[in-house]
C-alpha cells in the first residue's frame, strides 16, 4: 500500500519526467544580429518584447519617407510601421536583408503585399486588438451627434452660448444600422443594445448575432430603417465608395453617418452633399481617402465637409488608445518574434501560413529549413532530393498565389554550408533560411 507521502513523491517524479523533453532555442544559421526598425512611436510593449530576444532596435516617432526610409530599411531584418509609412515596391527593392513586416494597426493597404511576398517577406497585422477602442469611440461620437455636442462645444469656445433642446434626441429605443458585423461591429452591437438601441446589421457573410442584433438582406434595407449608420469594413475594389450619393439618398432624413472604417469606404463629396442638404442630420469622421503624414496644421484637403454643421471630425484615432497600442504592441511583436525565430507565418496576411512543431533540445544536429520559393511545378521534387541524405523528421508545405513556403526539420545535419548552399541554388529558391 503506498502511504500519502510516497504518492506525492511519484507523482513529482512522474511529472518531471513528462517534461523534461524542453524545445530546442534556435538561432539562424547566416545572420549574426536580427535588426528591428520601428517607425512611427509603435508601442513600447513592442519594443521589450524584441529586446528581451537580444534583436537590435531602432525606433523614431515618426513616418519616415523618400531616402530616408531606404537608407534606414537597406539594412533591417524586420520594419515595423503603422498606418503613415508607404513601403511600396521601389522602397522594397531596396530592403535586401528584409525578412517581415509588421503593421501595428488593422490596416495593412500601406504596404505593396504583393510586392512583398514576391520578394519572401511576410507582413503581419493585429486585425483585433483595438475592437473594443474603436467601438467605444462610436458610441460617444453618437450620443454626441444626438445631441449636437460638436456643435455646441465649438460656440462655447467662441464664446457663445446657446442653450437649445431642438432636434436634440437620446439614444435610447433609437435603432443602429452596423455595416460590418465583425469583430469591431460585433462588440458595438454589444454595447449598443446595452443602451437600449435596437441594432441591425449588414454583412456579406451569415454572421451569428450577438444579443437581440437582427441580420438584414440587403444594404438598401439597413439604410432604410437606421437612425444612425455605421461603417466597419475593410478597404477593398467592392467597399471603395461603396457609400455614396445612391446609399446616403436611401437613408432615412434625419439619419447620421458614421465612418471609423476606412476613408475611401465613404465618398467625402457625397457625405457633404447630404450634410449641406439637410439630408443628413449630422456625421462622424474618423477616416480620409487623404490623410497627413504628420502631425500639424496640415488638413486642408476637403474644405467643403469641414464647414458642415453637427459634424464630428477626428484624425484616425479610432484604435489610439493606450490599452489598443498595448495590445498591438504584444500581438505584432509575438508574431513577428515566432517568424523570426521559428519560422512560423501564421496570420501573415500575404504569405501562405505554416507552422511546425517545436524541435526537442536534445535533437542535437536536427536543422529547420525555411524555404520560400516560387510556387511552379517539380520545386518540391528538387528540394527532397536535396534533403534525401538526411531523414526528415517533419514537413510542411503550403502556397499562396505566386508564392509557396516550405519548412522541414532535417536530422542529422553537419554541414549546414553545404544545404544551404545547394537550397539556395535551386531555380525557384527567393528566400531561404535554415534555423539550428
Amino acid at each position: 500500500m503506498v502511504n500519502a507521502t510516497e504518492a506525492k513523491t511519484e507523482q513529482r517524479a512522474r511529472s518531471g519526467s513528462f517534461n523534461q523533453n524542453k524545445v530546442k532555442v534556435l538561432r539562424p544559421f547566416n545572420t549574426s544580429e536580427v535588426k528591428i526598425l520601428l517607425l512611427e512611436n509603435v508601442n513600447e510593449t513592442a519594443v521589450k518584447a524584441f529586446k528581451k530576444q537580444g534583436y537590435q532596435v531602432e525606433t523614431y516617432s515618426k513616418a519616415l519617407v523618400g531616402e530616408e526610409l531606404i537608407e534606414k530599411i537597406r539594412d533591417a531584418h524586420v520594419i515595423g510601421i503603422r498606418s503613415k509609412t508607404k513601403l511600396t515596391k521601389a522602397v522594397l527593392d531596396q530592403a535586401k536583408h528584409l525578412l517581415a513586416i509588421g503593421c501595428f494597426c488593422i490596416g495593412t493597404n500601406q504596404v505593396d503585399l504583393q510586392a512583398a511576398a514576391k520578394q519572401g517577406v511576410a507582413v503581419f497585422n493585429s486585425p483585433f486588438s483595438n475592437s473594443r477602442s474603436v467601438a467605444e469611440l462610436v458610441i460617444g461620437e453618437i450620443i454626441m451627434l444626438a445631441r449636437q455636442l460638436g456643435d455646441r462645444n465649438t460656440e462655447m469656445h467662441g464664446g457663445v452660448w446657446n442653450k437649445v433642446s431642438k432636434a436634440c434626441y437620446e439614444i435610447r429605443g433609437k435603432v443602429l444600422g452596423i455595416i460590418g458585423y465583425g469583430h469591431i461591429g460585433a462588440q458595438l452591437s454589444v454595447l449598443a443594445e446595452a443602451m437600449g438601441m435596437t441594432v441591425y446589421f449588414y454583412d456579406v457573410l451569415q454572421i451569428m448575432p450577438l444579443g437581440q442584433a437582427k441580420p438584414l438582406e440587403s444594404l438598401d434595407d439597413l439604410l432604410a430603417i437606421s437612425d444612425y449608420v455605421s461603417v466597419h469594413v475593410p478597404e477593398t475594389e467592392e467597399t471603395k465608395s461603396m457609400i455614396g450619393e445612391h446609399e446616403i439618398n436611401q437613408m432615412k432624413k434625419g439619419a447620421y453617418l458614421l465612418n471609423n472604417a476606412r476613408g475611401t469606404v465613404v465618398n467625402i463629396p457625397a457625405l457633404t452633399k447630404g450634410l449641406q442638404s439637410g439630408h443628413l442630420a449630422g456625421a462622424a469622421v474618423d477616416v480620409f481617402p487623404k490623410e497627413p503624414a504628420a502631425n500639424g496644421p496640415h488638413f486642408d484637403y476637403y474644405p467643403e465637409l469641414l464647414a458642415c454643421p453637427n459634424l464630428i471630425l477626428t484624425p484616425h484615432i479610432g484604435g489610439s488608445t493606450e490599452e489598443a497600442q498595448s495590445m498591438i504592441g504584444l500581438e505584432v511583436s509575438q508574431s513577428l518574434i515566432k517568424y523570426i525565430n521559428d519560422g512560423t507565418s501564421l496570420n501573415a496576411v500575404n504569405f501562405p501560413e505554416v507552422d511546425l512543431r517545436a524541435i526537442r533540445e536534445d535533437d542535437k544536429n536536427t536543422v529547420r529549413v525555411l524555404y520560400i520559393h516560387q510556387n511552379i511545378p517539380g520545386v518540391l521534387r528538387e528540394i527532397n532530393e536535396i534533403f534525401a541524405d538526411h531523414n526528415v523528421e517533419k514537413q510542411y508545405s503550403d502556397s499562396k498565389g505566386d508564392i509557396a513556403y516550405v519548412m522541414a526539420d532535417i536530422a542529422d545535419v553537419t554541414d549546414l554550408k553545404s544545404l544551404y548552399s545547394a537550397i539556395i541554388a535551386t531555380r525557384a529558391n527567393i528566400q531561404t533560411r535554415i534555423l539550428y
